[in-house]
Protein backbone atom coordinates (compact mmCIF):
# COMPACT_ATOMS: atom_id res chain seq x y z
CA UNK A 1 0.00 0.00 0.00
CA UNK A 2 3.03 2.80 1.06
CA UNK A 3 4.84 1.92 -2.56
CA UNK A 4 0.88 2.94 -3.96
CA UNK A 5 0.21 5.83 -1.96
CA UNK A 6 3.90 6.99 -3.39
CA UNK A 7 3.50 6.10 -6.97
CA UNK A 8 0.47 8.03 -6.55
CA UNK A 9 1.63 10.99 -4.34
CA UNK A 10 4.67 11.14 -6.94
CA UNK A 11 2.16 11.05 -9.99
CA UNK A 12 0.17 13.87 -8.54
CA UNK A 13 3.44 16.07 -8.21
CA UNK A 14 4.36 15.60 -11.38
CA UNK A 15 0.99 16.31 -12.69
CA UNK A 16 0.83 20.18 -10.85
CA UNK A 17 4.48 20.49 -12.68
CA UNK A 18 2.67 20.31 -16.08
CA UNK A 19 -0.32 21.98 -15.04
CA UNK A 20 2.68 24.78 -13.96
CA UNK A 21 4.50 24.41 -16.41
CA UNK A 22 1.25 24.40 -18.86
CA UNK A 23 0.56 27.72 -19.29
CA UNK A 24 4.09 29.20 -20.47
CA UNK A 25 4.34 26.42 -23.24
CA UNK A 26 0.00 27.81 -24.07
CA UNK A 27 1.60 31.57 -24.43
CA UNK A 28 4.48 30.67 -26.59
CA UNK A 29 2.06 28.25 -28.61
CA UNK A 30 -0.33 31.35 -28.84
CA UNK A 31 2.31 33.96 -29.53
CA UNK A 32 0.24 36.63 -31.90
CA UNK A 33 2.90 38.09 -34.72
CA UNK A 34 4.39 41.47 -34.27
CA UNK A 35 5.85 43.92 -36.76
CA UNK A 36 8.70 46.20 -36.46
CA UNK A 37 8.32 49.26 -38.38
CA UNK A 38 11.60 51.38 -38.65
CA UNK A 39 10.26 55.27 -39.91
CA UNK A 40 12.81 58.09 -40.48
CA UNK A 41 11.08 59.35 -36.69
CA UNK A 42 11.60 56.20 -34.91
CA UNK A 43 10.20 52.62 -34.53
CA UNK A 44 6.72 51.50 -33.73
CA UNK A 45 5.95 47.86 -33.39
CA UNK A 46 2.85 46.72 -34.06
CA UNK A 47 0.96 42.99 -32.70
CA UNK A 48 -1.62 41.68 -35.47
CA UNK A 49 -4.52 39.85 -34.43
CA UNK A 50 -4.07 36.71 -36.72
CA UNK A 51 -6.83 34.57 -35.09
CA UNK A 52 -9.72 37.72 -34.93
CA UNK A 53 -8.68 38.57 -37.70
CA UNK A 54 -7.11 35.96 -40.19
CA UNK A 55 -7.38 37.76 -43.54
CA UNK A 56 -6.10 40.83 -42.81
CA UNK A 57 -3.67 40.12 -40.35
CA UNK A 58 -1.99 37.34 -43.05
CA UNK A 59 -2.26 39.73 -46.03
CA UNK A 60 -0.27 42.33 -43.58
CA UNK A 61 2.36 39.87 -43.54
CA UNK A 62 2.37 38.67 -46.94
CA UNK A 63 3.60 42.35 -47.96
CA UNK A 64 5.97 42.30 -45.35
CA UNK A 65 7.16 39.06 -45.97
CA UNK A 66 8.04 40.18 -49.54
CA UNK A 67 9.98 43.12 -48.15
CA UNK A 68 6.82 45.53 -50.38
CA UNK A 69 6.56 47.98 -47.58
CA UNK A 70 10.45 48.71 -47.59
CA UNK A 71 10.86 52.28 -49.37
CA UNK A 72 7.41 52.88 -48.59
CA UNK A 73 6.05 55.38 -46.58
CA UNK A 74 3.38 57.37 -43.78
CA UNK A 75 2.13 60.05 -46.33
CA UNK A 76 -1.08 61.09 -44.66
CA UNK A 77 -1.95 62.29 -41.46
CA UNK A 78 -5.78 63.05 -40.90
CA UNK A 79 -5.93 64.88 -37.75
CA UNK A 80 -9.11 65.21 -35.36
CA UNK A 81 -10.33 69.11 -35.83
CA UNK A 82 -10.14 70.55 -32.30
CA UNK A 83 -8.75 67.60 -30.91
CA UNK A 84 -5.34 67.54 -30.13
CA UNK A 85 -3.11 64.12 -30.64
CA UNK A 86 -6.34 62.49 -32.37
CA UNK A 87 -6.42 61.15 -36.16
CA UNK A 88 -4.68 58.92 -38.17
CA UNK A 89 -1.56 57.92 -39.88
CA UNK A 90 -1.49 56.39 -43.16
CA UNK A 91 1.41 54.01 -44.61
CA UNK A 92 2.00 52.81 -47.97
CA UNK A 93 4.33 50.98 -50.14
CA UNK A 94 6.19 53.40 -53.41
CA UNK A 95 3.50 53.59 -55.28
CA UNK A 96 5.99 51.23 -58.21
CA UNK A 97 5.24 48.23 -56.01
CA UNK A 98 2.37 46.53 -57.70
CA UNK A 99 -0.17 45.10 -55.26
CA UNK A 100 -1.10 41.54 -54.45
CA UNK A 101 -5.21 40.92 -55.05
CA UNK A 102 -7.48 42.24 -53.09
CA UNK A 103 -8.75 41.04 -49.96
CA UNK A 104 -12.23 39.98 -48.22
CA UNK A 105 -12.96 42.15 -46.02
CA UNK A 106 -13.53 41.58 -42.18
CA UNK A 107 -15.67 43.87 -40.46
CA UNK A 108 -15.63 44.92 -37.18
CA UNK A 109 -18.69 43.45 -36.24
CA UNK A 110 -16.95 39.56 -37.58
CA UNK A 111 -13.74 40.53 -35.58
CA UNK A 112 -14.56 41.88 -32.33
CA UNK A 113 -12.47 44.21 -32.71
CA UNK A 114 -12.37 48.29 -32.06
CA UNK A 115 -10.77 51.40 -33.78
CA UNK A 116 -9.00 52.09 -30.48
CA UNK A 117 -6.06 53.93 -29.55
CA UNK A 118 -2.81 52.18 -31.41
CA UNK A 119 -5.40 49.93 -33.62
CA UNK A 120 -3.70 49.25 -36.87
CA UNK A 121 -6.21 48.64 -39.89
CA UNK A 122 -6.30 48.00 -43.29
CA UNK A 123 -7.17 51.28 -46.01
CA UNK A 124 -9.75 50.92 -48.69
CA UNK A 125 -12.29 52.15 -51.22
CA UNK A 126 -15.40 49.76 -51.47
CA UNK A 127 -15.60 46.63 -49.69
CA UNK A 128 -13.55 44.11 -51.20
CA UNK A 129 -10.78 45.96 -52.53
CA UNK A 130 -8.10 46.42 -49.76
CA UNK A 131 -4.58 46.28 -50.33
CA UNK A 132 -1.69 47.56 -48.80
CA UNK A 133 -2.80 50.84 -47.74
CA UNK A 134 -2.87 50.34 -43.88
CA UNK A 135 -3.37 53.12 -41.03
CA UNK A 136 -2.99 53.52 -37.25
CA UNK A 137 -5.49 55.64 -34.74
CA UNK A 138 -4.20 58.11 -32.43
CA UNK A 139 -6.92 58.31 -30.00
CA UNK A 140 -10.16 56.36 -30.26
CA UNK A 141 -12.36 56.44 -33.67
CA UNK A 142 -15.55 54.66 -33.30
CA UNK A 143 -16.69 56.30 -36.95
CA UNK A 144 -14.16 53.89 -38.47
CA UNK A 145 -16.08 50.31 -37.08
CA UNK A 146 -18.86 48.86 -39.14
CA UNK A 147 -22.31 50.36 -38.07
CA UNK A 148 -25.00 48.05 -39.43
CA UNK A 149 -28.19 49.43 -40.33
CA UNK A 150 -26.45 52.91 -40.86
CA UNK A 151 -26.90 54.67 -44.48
CA UNK A 152 -24.59 54.41 -47.10
CA UNK A 153 -21.39 52.41 -46.80
CA UNK A 154 -21.42 51.24 -43.14
CA UNK A 155 -19.21 48.22 -43.58
CA UNK A 156 -16.13 50.37 -41.58
CA UNK A 157 -12.95 49.21 -41.92
CA UNK A 158 -10.59 46.23 -40.90
CA UNK A 159 -8.57 46.28 -37.56
CA UNK A 160 -5.86 43.61 -37.66
CA UNK A 161 -3.94 44.84 -34.60
CA UNK A 162 -2.22 47.36 -32.45
CA UNK A 163 1.08 49.00 -31.40
CA UNK A 164 2.66 47.86 -28.46
CA UNK A 165 5.73 50.20 -28.80
CA UNK A 166 6.61 53.44 -30.33
CA UNK A 167 3.37 55.05 -29.83
CA UNK A 168 5.18 58.21 -29.36
CA UNK A 169 6.23 57.79 -33.01
CA UNK A 170 2.75 57.24 -34.26
CA UNK A 171 1.41 61.03 -32.51
CA UNK A 172 5.01 62.82 -33.83
CA UNK A 173 4.06 61.65 -37.37
CA UNK A 174 0.63 62.83 -36.83
CA UNK A 175 1.53 66.30 -35.88
CA UNK A 176 3.99 66.70 -38.88
CA UNK A 177 3.33 69.69 -41.58
CA UNK A 178 0.36 68.42 -43.48
CA UNK A 179 0.39 71.32 -46.51
CA UNK A 180 1.60 68.40 -49.30
CA UNK A 181 -0.50 68.39 -52.89
CA UNK A 182 -3.39 65.31 -52.96
CA UNK A 183 -5.79 65.01 -56.05
CA UNK A 184 -8.14 64.05 -53.66
CA UNK A 185 -10.43 67.14 -52.69
CA UNK A 186 -11.37 65.49 -49.08
CA UNK A 187 -7.79 64.81 -48.26
CA UNK A 188 -6.27 68.59 -48.74
CA UNK A 189 -4.29 69.53 -45.56
CA UNK A 190 -3.80 66.07 -45.03
CA UNK A 191 -0.92 65.29 -47.32
CA UNK A 192 2.44 65.14 -45.07
CA UNK A 193 5.37 67.45 -46.41
CA UNK A 194 7.60 65.57 -46.80
CA UNK A 195 6.06 62.04 -45.98
CA UNK A 196 7.64 59.82 -43.29
CA UNK A 197 10.37 57.75 -45.13
CA UNK A 198 8.81 53.54 -44.15
CA UNK A 199 13.11 52.27 -43.91
CA UNK A 200 12.51 48.53 -43.46
CA UNK A 201 9.43 46.18 -42.10
CA UNK A 202 10.19 42.93 -40.62
CA UNK A 203 8.34 40.46 -38.57
CA UNK A 204 9.38 41.14 -34.62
Amino acid sequence: MSDGGTIARRGLLAGAGLVLAAPGLVRAAAAKPRVAIKTGRGTIVVELEDKRAPITAANFLRYVDAKAYDGGTFFRAARTPGVAKDGTIVGAPDAKVRPFAPIRHEPTTKTGLKHLNGTISLGRFATGTATNNFFICVGDQPYLDAHPGQPGDNAGYAAFGRVVSGMAVVERILSLPTNGETKFKDQRGQWLKPPVPIVTMRRA
